[in-house]
């Protein structure tokens, strides 16, 4: 374990359902090839912040990594709809392209 990550582990206790903490602890996670615990907290990201629109790209990515596409999809899906509500154009794009790319592995 990295030093950044035992800090934003301290944080996290602290703030357990911070919104930037989870998502920082899934990519320590994620950089430390530590794939499970990356997706824990990309889920529980989800289960306190489900309008977390950075969320579902990175977590979509993470499920393509992990060989499950068709998972990958639907939250892709998720992330669209809440990219949508927020208008938020950069990011509905961004999840429409990674949706497409997703769907080419099935």
């Amino acid at each position: 374990m990295n030093d950044r990550l035992k800090k934003l582990l301290e944080l996290l206790q602290e703030s357990e359902k911070d919104a930037f903490i989870l998502f920082a602890v899934a990519k320590e996670y994620e950089k430390l090839n530590q794939l499970d615990l990356a997706l824990n907290h990309y889920q529980r990201l989800y289960m306190f912040h489900p309008d977390y629109v950075g969320l579902y790209y990175h977590w979509g990515k993470l499920l393509e990594e992990l060989d499950d596409a068709q998972k990958a999809i639907e939250i892709y899906n998720l992330g669209i709809d809440v990219s949508v509500n927020q208008n938020d154009k950069h990011a509905e794009k961004e999840l429409r392209a990674a949706k497409y790319n997703s769907e080419l592995l099935l």
